[in-house]
């Protein structure tokens, strides 16, 4: 007869070993009668047991740089020889993100109650994706757990750190977008009214470049709240709308992807997390086929992974690895032969060096782009701010001649 499942809740401990030393540290257990009796059976006298109720409900929540950073300490831990379940121990008291312990806490639950790592983990995908599970229920099979996690580690720090750059590189154009808006907001509202005041008195008529400014900004300051309203709705239907539709995702996407400058960047990492991904699978001794699986979802564009999804197909019915991704289209010609030569027989060294190549050259592209960004965000807002002024001081000038 099955049993009901019993709900496990974190707890802080204190107390003193065998040696009388004062120790304390957090467990996840059914009851405090359970925390007891599992510090007993581990040698520990608890002199104080405490419900962590409030403990977790924080504005803190895991992130993949999160994940990242556990993953290496875990592979760390378990490369030194220490058992998994004080390894989670160790990384979940030292961590600072009251989020992150209370997942590590709730896998270290799951895996002190019998259950494998892999299948611990898979209870939470918002934070650990197929392809994490799937290389660590490779490394348990194989009984090689620390050297996967050792990859699983690698990959995850390789990846973030692509993104970082990725981020680093649209961040840019964002900025300059949001700077130049709020410069001319503050002058449309605020000062170009009081050069309008001062004009009132000339009694003459306007330049049409210092007319056009000020009704631009009677227009900001009469409508500005609507404008507001309007651009929400919209920026919020379309989040909505992309949300939904995949195929507005991937018409954004190619667009994305043609756009100069940002495009480039964009296809490396694409290509350098591709590449990145498929060495780290193969190597964990997954088949091909499943690993373009997961290779897919990691690529970061639904252009590159709807293509990979077909390529997962052809190689499924025999055709090669290489001969798949020239039908694309989409990969260059090195990354094509350089596959070639790995399909020999060291498809996973091949692809690492694939990774490494575009990985440097996405570095490479986003310190030129923030080199060519810098003077460029000076040109834009001399312009807007320039321009600005320059509408309103023409009328002065104006009288200057006359005078």
């Amino acid at each position: 007869m099955a049993t009901a499942a019993i709900k496990q809740a974190p707890f802080s401990w204190e107390g003193t070993d065998r040696a009388g030393k004062k120790v304390k540290g957090k467990i996840v257990a059914a009851s405090e009668a359970a925390v007891r009796t599992e510090l007993r059976r581990q040698g520990v006298v608890a002199t104080r047991v405490r419900k962590q109720s409030n403990l977790f409900k924080s504005r803190g929540r895991v992130t993949p740089a999160d994940i990242s950073i556990f993953s290496r300490q875990l592979a760390t831990m378990m490369a030194a020889g220490i058992p998994l379940v004080q390894s989670f121990d160790i990384v979940g008291a030292g961590h600072e993100n009251p989020a992150m312990q209370k997942l590590i806490l709730a896998i270290k639950g799951d895996v002190e109650g019998g259950t494998s790592l892999a299948n611990a983990l898979s209870k939470h995908p918002l934070h650990f994706d197929d392809l994490f599970v799937n290389l660590v229920e490779a490394g348990e099979q194989a009984g090689a757990l620390e050297t996967l996690l050792d990859k699983i580690a690698t990959y995850k720090e390789k990846t973030e750190a692509i993104k970082k750059k990725v981020k680093k590189a649209l961040f840019y154009p964002a900025a300059v977008v949001v700077v130049a808006f709020i410069v001319t907001a503050i002058l449309l509202i605020y000062v170009i009214p009081e050069f309008e005041n001062l004009f009132q008195g000339f009694g003459a008529d306007l330049p049409a470049f210092t007319r056009f400014v000020i009704d631009i900004s009677n227009f900001v300051r009469d409508s500005g709240w609507l404008i507001v309203i309007v651009g929400v709705i919209g920026f919020v239907g379309f989040m909505h709308m992309k949300k939904r539709s995949r195929a507005l995702r991937h018409f954004l996407d190619r667009v994305i992807l043609k756009v100069p400058i940002i495009g480039p960047i964009l296809n490396k990492s694409a290509i350098a997390r591709y590449a990145r991904t498929l060495s780290t699978t193969f190597a964990a001794g997954v088949p091909l086929v499943e690993a373009l699986d997961s290779v897919a979802g990691a690529t970061g564009n639904i252009v590159y992974e709807t293509a990979v999804l077909r390529m997962r197909d052809e190689v499924a019915t025999g055709q090669r690895l290489q001969r798949a991704m020239e039908n694309t289209e989409l990969f260059p010609n090195m990354v094509n032969q350089m596959v070639a030569v790995g399909e020999s027989g060291s498809l996973d060294a091949m692809t690492a060096k694939v990774a490494d190549f575009y990985e440097e050259e996405v570095d490479n592209a986003v310190d030129s782009m923030s080199s060519l960004l810098e003077p460029l965000i000076m040109a834009i807002l001399g312009v807007l701010v320039g321009g600005l002024v320059i509408a309103m001081y023409l009328p002065i000038f104006k009288m200057g001649q006359v005078v």
